[in-house]
């Protein structure tokens, strides 16, 4: 494949915050005198770009508890039916910790007992939906380590499926972060995490289960829709939260903090005030100098001054190769500086590709 490349200085425009981006040099000394926080680990992220915006002992390998079961829902999301019953078990019920108070041999669908998961932390609903989805509940945390290597988890490893207290069993602050902006793309996995009570049918009484989500985040933030708390003796207070405002979505995330919750709505409030979603390009639009439109539109978080360094790089496909004939052109780099932030594809802009609606994220796997 011959590539032809060519850059493009764009307009500079101003943003809102004196801040660098991941990977210049200095932008960890930077943030830092923004933003603080009372965790031994934390890290804010916006879910669109995946953008790390802050970040504190972010790579370190810490106790999770039940933030764990982020990673259970998302992977039985993905490999389970919703409608399916699950058959409470033994080993289930009997599970320590928390609990939704499920009993031997009681079934709910899979799509229920995820709510019970995620609102009330039953750990008894994770062991049962492990079981069911992977077939063991060590089956199934084999899925979640594949899942946790797919996503370039680096400093995560899983025990178990509810998060309890378990040698080897660790994640980080970064970790939890890229794995909830993955999660939140997932449609049925961003609708459970928002809720704030959910409704089941109850097989053994003549109420219903009525579970209350723990994320006080949902009440005390102004646009909160989700995510998770978790604590265990050793981790100590742990909580993933997400919040949208103005079309941006951000997830904070705090390992061990006293303080997480009013630490949450400062680290939310920093990411929203200095790191604003911009548009950097719209599908459809043409490439100054070629017959040509960009596929698929982009946005990212800018800081002040950070748009003035804008540049790109355009790589033109072969006219042999298959995806020329398909209707692709090739792609545009976007770069700040000599960090690549992102990618789209450009189309001829009289073909049927350019026409097509966008691949949502969360679908490919992104």
């Amino acid at each position: 494949m011959r590539l032809a490349c060519i850059r493009n200085k764009l307009v500079a425009i101003a943003a809102t915050a004196l801040l660098l981006l991941p990977g210049f040099d200095g932008s960890a000394n930077a943030e830092s005198k923004v933003l603080r926080t009372g965790a031994q680990g934390s890290a804010l992220i916006d879910v669109e770009s995946g953008r790390i915006l802050y970040s504190h002992n972010g790579d370190k390998p810490m106790l999770i508890a039940s933030l764990t079961k982020i990673m259970t829902a998302i992977v039985a999301i993905e490999h389970g039916k919703l409608s399916d019953m699950v058959e409470t078990s033994v080993r289930a019920a009997g599970k320590e910790g928390s609990s939704i108070y499920l009993k031997r041999g009681e079934k709910m669908s899979l799509h229920n007992m995820l709510y019970g998961l995620m609102l009330r932390s039953g750990n008894d609903a994770a062991t049962a939906i492990a079981e069911h989805v992977g077939g063991s509940e060590e089956g199934f945390v084999h899925m979640m380590n594949a899942k946790a290597e797919m996503l370039g988890l680096a400093n995560s490893q899983f025990m178990n499926p509810s998060g309890l207290d378990a040698a080897g069993h660790y994640s980080s602050a970064n970790d939890l972060a890229k794995l909830t902006a993955y999660a939140l793309k997932n449609p049925v996995f961003k609708e459970i995490v928002k809720t704030k009570s959910k409704s089941a049918p109850n097989p053994n009484d003549s109420w219903d289960y009525l579970w209350k989500n723990k994320n006080k985040m949902l009440a005390m933030y102004e646009g909160a829709d989700g995510v998770k708390t978790g604590y265990t003796k050793k981790s100590l207070r742990c909580l993933v939260s997400s919040a949208t405002r103005g079309g941006q979505q951000l997830v904070a995330v705090t390992i061990n903090d006293r303080d997480d919750w009013n630490d949450h709505m400062r680290m939310l409030n920093f990411g929203f005030n200095y790191y604003p979603l911009s548009e950097i390009a719209h599908k459809g639009q043409p490439v100054s100098g070629y017959p040509l439109a960009v596929g698929r539109t982009l946005r990212y978080p800018f800081a002040e001054g950070e748009k003035e360094q804008l540049h790109t790089k355009l790589n033109l496909l072969d006219a042999r190769s298959a995806a020329y004939l398909l209707g692709e052109r090739g792609t545009m780099q976007w770069f700040v500086g000599d960090a690549k932030i992102g990618e789209t594809p450009v189309y001829d802009p009289k073909g049927s590709r350019i026409a097509l609606p966008d691949k949502p994220a969360w679908a490919a796997g992104q």
